[in-house]
Protein backbone atom coordinates (compact mmCIF):
# COMPACT_ATOMS: atom_id res chain seq x y z
CA UNK A 1 0.00 0.00 0.00
CA UNK A 2 2.71 2.46 0.97
CA UNK A 3 4.77 1.69 -2.15
CA UNK A 4 1.83 2.65 -4.34
CA UNK A 5 0.68 5.67 -2.35
CA UNK A 6 4.21 6.94 -1.68
CA UNK A 7 4.86 7.03 -5.42
CA UNK A 8 1.56 8.77 -6.18
CA UNK A 9 0.07 5.62 -7.71
CA UNK A 10 -3.33 3.96 -7.42
CA UNK A 11 -3.56 0.68 -5.54
CA UNK A 12 -5.99 -1.83 -7.05
CA UNK A 13 -6.70 -5.09 -5.21
CA UNK A 14 -8.20 -7.99 -7.19
CA UNK A 15 -11.13 -10.00 -5.95
CA UNK A 16 -10.54 -13.76 -5.65
CA UNK A 17 -12.39 -14.52 -8.91
CA UNK A 18 -10.34 -11.91 -10.76
CA UNK A 19 -7.14 -13.79 -9.90
CA UNK A 20 -8.28 -16.52 -12.28
CA UNK A 21 -7.97 -14.10 -15.20
CA UNK A 22 -4.96 -11.84 -14.52
CA UNK A 23 -4.82 -10.69 -18.13
CA UNK A 24 -8.32 -9.21 -17.99
CA UNK A 25 -7.83 -7.66 -14.56
CA UNK A 26 -4.48 -6.02 -15.38
CA UNK A 27 -5.70 -4.73 -18.74
CA UNK A 28 -9.03 -3.35 -17.46
CA UNK A 29 -7.35 -1.40 -14.67
CA UNK A 30 -4.33 -0.28 -16.74
CA UNK A 31 -1.94 -1.80 -14.18
CA UNK A 32 1.73 -0.92 -14.66
CA UNK A 33 3.22 -2.60 -11.56
CA UNK A 34 1.92 -5.76 -9.92
CA UNK A 35 2.66 -8.19 -7.11
CA UNK A 36 1.65 -11.70 -8.07
CA UNK A 37 1.56 -15.23 -6.66
CA UNK A 38 3.16 -17.49 -9.32
CA UNK A 39 0.40 -20.10 -9.10
CA UNK A 40 -1.84 -17.57 -10.82
CA UNK A 41 0.47 -17.71 -13.85
CA UNK A 42 0.13 -21.49 -14.01
CA UNK A 43 -3.66 -21.31 -13.79
CA UNK A 44 -3.87 -18.65 -16.50
CA UNK A 45 -1.49 -20.60 -18.74
CA UNK A 46 -3.50 -23.80 -18.33
CA UNK A 47 -6.65 -21.89 -19.30
CA UNK A 48 -4.83 -20.39 -22.31
CA UNK A 49 -5.37 -16.95 -20.83
CA UNK A 50 -1.85 -15.58 -21.36
CA UNK A 51 -1.22 -15.21 -25.09
CA UNK A 52 2.08 -13.69 -26.15
CA UNK A 53 2.22 -9.91 -25.82
CA UNK A 54 -1.18 -9.59 -24.13
CA UNK A 55 0.12 -7.27 -21.39
CA UNK A 56 2.13 -4.60 -23.23
CA UNK A 57 1.64 -1.89 -20.56
CA UNK A 58 3.02 -3.84 -17.62
CA UNK A 59 6.41 -2.51 -16.54
CA UNK A 60 7.25 -4.31 -13.30
CA UNK A 61 6.19 -7.64 -11.80
CA UNK A 62 7.13 -8.84 -8.32
CA UNK A 63 6.56 -12.57 -7.81
CA UNK A 64 6.52 -14.11 -4.36
CA UNK A 65 4.77 -16.08 -1.59
CA UNK A 66 5.88 -19.42 -3.07
CA UNK A 67 8.69 -20.82 -5.18
CA UNK A 68 8.83 -19.33 -8.69
CA UNK A 69 9.77 -21.67 -11.52
CA UNK A 70 11.66 -20.57 -14.60
CA UNK A 71 8.78 -21.92 -16.69
CA UNK A 72 6.35 -19.59 -14.91
CA UNK A 73 8.72 -16.65 -15.39
CA UNK A 74 9.09 -17.41 -19.11
CA UNK A 75 5.31 -17.62 -19.56
CA UNK A 76 4.92 -14.24 -17.86
CA UNK A 77 7.75 -12.65 -19.86
CA UNK A 78 6.08 -13.81 -23.08
CA UNK A 79 2.77 -12.25 -22.01
CA UNK A 80 4.36 -9.05 -20.64
CA UNK A 81 7.53 -8.55 -22.71
CA UNK A 82 8.21 -5.05 -21.31
CA UNK A 83 7.95 -6.01 -17.65
CA UNK A 84 10.92 -6.51 -15.37
CA UNK A 85 10.50 -9.54 -13.12
CA UNK A 86 11.68 -9.81 -9.52
CA UNK A 87 11.51 -12.86 -7.31
CA UNK A 88 10.98 -11.52 -3.77
CA UNK A 89 11.40 -13.84 -0.81
CA UNK A 90 10.84 -13.59 2.91
CA UNK A 91 8.64 -14.81 5.77
CA UNK A 92 6.35 -12.56 7.80
CA UNK A 93 8.72 -12.87 10.78
CA UNK A 94 11.37 -10.97 8.79
CA UNK A 95 8.98 -8.17 7.80
CA UNK A 96 8.22 -10.05 4.60
CA UNK A 97 10.95 -9.49 2.00
CA UNK A 98 14.53 -10.16 3.04
CA UNK A 99 15.99 -11.20 -0.34
CA UNK A 100 15.32 -10.34 -3.97
CA UNK A 101 16.48 -11.31 -7.43
CA UNK A 102 15.79 -9.43 -10.66
CA UNK A 103 15.81 -11.63 -13.74
CA UNK A 104 18.05 -10.14 -16.45
CA UNK A 105 16.23 -8.36 -19.27
CA UNK A 106 18.05 -10.65 -21.70
CA UNK A 107 16.32 -14.02 -21.26
CA UNK A 108 19.40 -15.85 -22.62
CA UNK A 109 21.18 -14.77 -19.41
CA UNK A 110 18.64 -16.32 -17.07
CA UNK A 111 20.32 -18.80 -14.70
CA UNK A 112 19.77 -22.50 -15.20
CA UNK A 113 19.24 -23.79 -11.66
CA UNK A 114 19.26 -27.45 -10.69
CA UNK A 115 15.64 -27.46 -9.51
CA UNK A 116 14.31 -25.23 -12.29
CA UNK A 117 13.38 -22.34 -10.00
CA UNK A 118 14.24 -18.65 -10.14
CA UNK A 119 16.90 -17.75 -7.52
CA UNK A 120 15.70 -15.81 -4.48
CA UNK A 121 18.88 -13.73 -4.72
CA UNK A 122 20.96 -12.41 -1.87
CA UNK A 123 19.95 -11.37 1.62
CA UNK A 124 19.63 -7.58 1.88
CA UNK A 125 22.95 -5.99 2.93
CA UNK A 126 21.52 -4.45 6.11
CA UNK A 127 20.66 -7.96 7.38
CA UNK A 128 22.84 -10.88 8.45
CA UNK A 129 22.33 -14.42 7.19
CA UNK A 130 23.66 -17.91 7.71
CA UNK A 131 23.01 -21.28 6.09
CA UNK A 132 22.79 -24.06 8.68
CA UNK A 133 23.67 -27.60 7.62
CA UNK A 134 22.15 -30.81 8.94
CA UNK A 135 24.96 -31.05 11.51
CA UNK A 136 24.10 -27.64 13.01
CA UNK A 137 27.12 -25.89 11.49
CA UNK A 138 27.35 -23.24 8.74
CA UNK A 139 27.23 -24.97 5.35
CA UNK A 140 26.84 -24.46 1.60
CA UNK A 141 23.37 -26.02 1.71
CA UNK A 142 20.84 -26.05 4.52
CA UNK A 143 18.30 -23.97 6.40
CA UNK A 144 18.44 -20.19 5.97
CA UNK A 145 18.76 -18.15 9.17
CA UNK A 146 18.44 -14.35 9.25
CA UNK A 147 18.80 -11.67 11.90
CA UNK A 148 18.89 -7.88 11.94
CA UNK A 149 16.59 -4.89 12.07
CA UNK A 150 13.80 -6.62 10.11
CA UNK A 151 13.63 -9.61 12.43
CA UNK A 152 10.58 -9.46 14.66
CA UNK A 153 10.89 -9.53 18.44
CA UNK A 154 9.28 -12.91 18.98
CA UNK A 155 5.82 -14.45 19.04
CA UNK A 156 3.07 -13.23 21.37
CA UNK A 157 3.28 -16.52 23.24
CA UNK A 158 6.95 -17.00 24.26
CA UNK A 159 6.41 -20.76 24.12
CA UNK A 160 6.15 -20.43 20.33
CA UNK A 161 9.72 -19.07 20.22
CA UNK A 162 11.15 -22.41 21.34
CA UNK A 163 12.98 -24.08 18.47
CA UNK A 164 12.40 -21.19 16.05
CA UNK A 165 15.60 -19.27 16.91
CA UNK A 166 19.24 -20.21 17.39
CA UNK A 167 22.67 -18.87 18.22
CA UNK A 168 26.16 -20.18 17.50
CA UNK A 169 28.89 -21.10 19.95
CA UNK A 170 32.22 -22.37 18.60
CA UNK A 171 30.58 -22.80 15.21
CA UNK A 172 27.83 -25.08 16.54
CA UNK A 173 24.16 -24.07 16.54
CA UNK A 174 22.26 -23.91 19.81
CA UNK A 175 18.46 -23.80 19.47
CA UNK A 176 16.46 -21.54 21.77
CA UNK A 177 14.97 -23.65 24.55
CA UNK A 178 12.08 -23.22 27.01
CA UNK A 179 12.56 -20.29 29.40
CA UNK A 180 15.58 -18.89 27.53
CA UNK A 181 15.48 -15.16 26.70
CA UNK A 182 15.28 -14.13 23.05
CA UNK A 183 17.99 -11.59 22.15
CA UNK A 184 19.10 -9.66 19.07
CA UNK A 185 21.92 -12.22 18.68
CA UNK A 186 19.45 -14.96 17.78
CA UNK A 187 18.93 -15.97 14.16
CA UNK A 188 15.38 -16.59 13.00
CA UNK A 189 15.04 -20.03 11.39
CA UNK A 190 13.10 -19.56 8.16
CA UNK A 191 12.31 -23.26 7.72
CA UNK A 192 13.45 -22.99 4.08
CA UNK A 193 16.32 -25.02 2.64
CA UNK A 194 18.65 -23.09 0.31
CA UNK A 195 21.93 -23.43 -1.54
CA UNK A 196 24.08 -21.05 -3.54
CA UNK A 197 24.06 -21.37 -7.33
CA UNK A 198 25.61 -18.87 -9.75
CA UNK A 199 26.38 -16.65 -6.74
CA UNK A 200 22.71 -16.41 -5.73
CA UNK A 201 20.60 -18.29 -3.21
CA UNK A 202 18.16 -20.83 -4.61
CA UNK A 203 15.28 -22.04 -2.48
CA UNK A 204 15.06 -25.83 -2.48
CA UNK A 205 11.79 -25.93 -0.56
CA UNK A 206 10.45 -26.12 2.96
CA UNK A 207 12.19 -28.37 5.44
CA UNK A 208 8.71 -29.78 5.99
CA UNK A 209 8.72 -30.88 2.33
CA UNK A 210 11.78 -33.05 2.82
CA UNK A 211 10.72 -36.65 3.05
CA UNK A 212 12.52 -39.90 3.70
CA UNK A 213 11.76 -42.92 1.57
CA UNK A 214 13.60 -46.16 2.22
CA UNK A 215 16.16 -44.27 4.31
CA UNK A 216 16.88 -41.77 1.52
CA UNK A 217 16.21 -38.05 1.91
CA UNK A 218 14.15 -36.79 -1.01
CA UNK A 219 13.64 -33.17 -2.04
CA UNK A 220 10.26 -33.13 -3.74
CA UNK A 221 11.33 -29.99 -5.58
CA UNK A 222 13.90 -32.02 -7.51
CA UNK A 223 11.23 -34.49 -8.59
CA UNK A 224 8.97 -31.62 -9.63
CA UNK A 225 11.79 -30.05 -11.64
CA UNK A 226 12.26 -33.24 -13.68
CA UNK A 227 8.54 -33.58 -14.46
CA UNK A 228 8.25 -29.88 -15.23
CA UNK A 229 10.91 -30.36 -17.91
CA UNK A 230 8.33 -32.03 -20.16
CA UNK A 231 6.92 -29.49 -22.66
CA UNK A 232 3.39 -30.78 -22.04
CA UNK A 233 3.46 -29.85 -18.33
CA UNK A 234 2.28 -26.43 -17.13
CA UNK A 235 2.55 -26.97 -13.38
CA UNK A 236 3.22 -29.91 -11.07
CA UNK A 237 3.17 -30.73 -7.37
CA UNK A 238 4.62 -33.85 -5.74
CA UNK A 239 3.31 -35.02 -2.36
CA UNK A 240 4.12 -37.88 -0.01
CA UNK A 241 0.86 -39.75 0.58
CA UNK A 242 -0.34 -43.02 2.05
CA UNK A 243 -1.40 -45.01 -1.01
CA UNK A 244 -3.20 -47.69 0.97
CA UNK A 245 -0.53 -50.36 1.31
CA UNK A 246 0.97 -48.93 4.50
CA UNK A 247 4.06 -47.53 2.76
CA UNK A 248 3.88 -43.79 1.94
CA UNK A 249 4.79 -43.02 -1.66
CA UNK A 250 5.31 -39.99 -3.82
CA UNK A 251 2.30 -38.92 -5.88
CA UNK A 252 2.50 -36.29 -8.63
CA UNK A 253 -0.33 -34.03 -9.75
CA UNK A 254 0.16 -31.96 -12.90
CA UNK A 255 -1.66 -29.63 -15.27
CA UNK A 256 -1.14 -29.36 -18.99
CA UNK A 257 -1.64 -32.04 -21.62
CA UNK A 258 -3.60 -34.98 -20.11
CA UNK A 259 -2.11 -37.50 -22.53
CA UNK A 260 1.53 -37.11 -21.38
CA UNK A 261 1.23 -39.04 -18.08
CA UNK A 262 2.95 -42.09 -19.56
CA UNK A 263 5.71 -39.87 -20.96
CA UNK A 264 6.24 -38.39 -17.49
CA UNK A 265 6.66 -41.84 -16.01
CA UNK A 266 9.33 -42.64 -18.60
CA UNK A 267 10.99 -39.26 -18.05
CA UNK A 268 11.15 -39.81 -14.30
CA UNK A 269 12.61 -43.30 -14.70
CA UNK A 270 15.29 -41.97 -17.04
CA UNK A 271 16.43 -39.17 -14.73
CA UNK A 272 15.65 -40.20 -11.15
CA UNK A 273 16.74 -43.05 -8.89
CA UNK A 274 14.09 -45.63 -8.06
CA UNK A 275 13.38 -44.28 -4.56
CA UNK A 276 12.45 -40.85 -6.04
CA UNK A 277 9.96 -42.14 -8.60
CA UNK A 278 6.32 -41.10 -8.08
CA UNK A 279 4.09 -44.08 -7.47
CA UNK A 280 1.26 -42.34 -9.33
CA UNK A 281 1.04 -39.42 -11.73
CA UNK A 282 -2.35 -37.73 -12.02
CA UNK A 283 -3.58 -35.06 -14.44
CA UNK A 284 -5.90 -32.24 -13.34
CA UNK A 285 -7.39 -29.44 -15.39
CA UNK A 286 -6.24 -27.08 -12.64
CA UNK A 287 -4.68 -27.28 -9.20
CA UNK A 288 -6.73 -25.90 -6.29
CA UNK A 289 -5.81 -22.46 -4.97
CA UNK A 290 -6.15 -21.13 -1.43
CA UNK A 291 -7.54 -17.64 -0.81
CA UNK A 292 -3.95 -16.34 -0.84
CA UNK A 293 -3.50 -17.51 -4.43
CA UNK A 294 -1.05 -20.26 -3.45
CA UNK A 295 -1.66 -23.88 -4.36
CA UNK A 296 -3.92 -25.37 -1.68
CA UNK A 297 -1.97 -28.42 -0.50
CA UNK A 298 -4.78 -29.84 1.62
CA UNK A 299 -7.26 -29.31 -1.18
CA UNK A 300 -4.95 -31.12 -3.59
CA UNK A 301 -4.65 -34.07 -1.18
CA UNK A 302 -8.45 -34.30 -1.07
CA UNK A 303 -8.64 -34.16 -4.87
CA UNK A 304 -6.11 -36.96 -5.19
CA UNK A 305 -8.03 -39.06 -2.66
CA UNK A 306 -11.31 -38.43 -4.53
CA UNK A 307 -9.67 -39.35 -7.83
CA UNK A 308 -8.42 -42.66 -6.47
CA UNK A 309 -11.78 -43.44 -4.87
CA UNK A 310 -13.76 -42.69 -8.04
CA UNK A 311 -14.68 -45.50 -10.45
CA UNK A 312 -12.60 -45.84 -13.59
CA UNK A 313 -13.44 -43.22 -16.18
CA UNK A 314 -12.40 -39.86 -17.56
CA UNK A 315 -10.12 -37.42 -15.71
CA UNK A 316 -11.52 -34.23 -14.29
Amino acid sequence: MFCAWGAGGTLVVPRPRELMSPRRFLAEHAITHCVLVPSVISIATALRGLPAGCLPDLRCTVLGAERVTLAQARAWRAAAPRSRIENAYGPTELTICCTGYWLPDDESRWPDTLNGSVPIGRVYPHLESVVIGDDGRPAEEGELGVRGVQRFGGYLDPADNVGRFLTFSAGQASVLGPGEPLTDRHWYRTGDRVRAEHGELVCLGRLDDQVKIGGHRVEVGEVQAVLRGHPGVVDVRVLLLDTGDGAPRLVAAYTGAPEVAADLTALARAQLPAYMLPGRIRWFARLPLASSGKVDRRGLIRMLADRDAAPAGGDR
